[in-house]
């Protein structure tokens, strides 16, 4: 991990990473339980999520229809609340200019958390 990257995710953890991170926790016991998969956030930089089969140029159970109804549920049980806190986190981070690269990670993981199954994260 090159300097920058650490630093900047340090930064992360203080401007919101870390309670994002509590709640995918939270979301990760709770999906644990109903063996969905637990989810990555709390080291945005650096990395990004990827399809997994544009990835490894094969599919398998998560890049299916399984996947599929895989983030259904996940949407339905966890996704819809922790991309709403990455929304909302992202909007008071966008307010300042410091916060404009934090905001914009929150961004995308809002993302990946409405629709996390099929997806793999990989240095950048």
């Amino acid at each position: 991990m090159s300097v920058i990257s650490l630093l900047l995710n340090l930064l992360w953890i203080v401007f919101g990473g870390l309670w994002m991170a509590f709640g995918w926790v939270i979301a990760a016991a709770v999906m644990a339980i109903t063996i969905i998969g637990l989810p990555y956030t709390l080291l945005p930089f650096g990395y990004k999520a990827v399809p997994r089969d544009e990835y490894f140029g094969r599919e398998d159970i998560g890049t299916g229809p399984l996947g599929v109804i895989g983030n259904i549920v996940w949407l339905l049980l966890a996704g819809w609340w922790l991309a709403l806190g990455h929304l909302v986190t992202a909007i008071l981070l966008a307010v300042t200019i410091v916060g404009i690269p934090f905001a914009w990670a929150h961004l995308k993981l809002a993302g990946l958390a409405l629709w996390p199954i099929g997806k793999t994260i990989v240095p950048v």
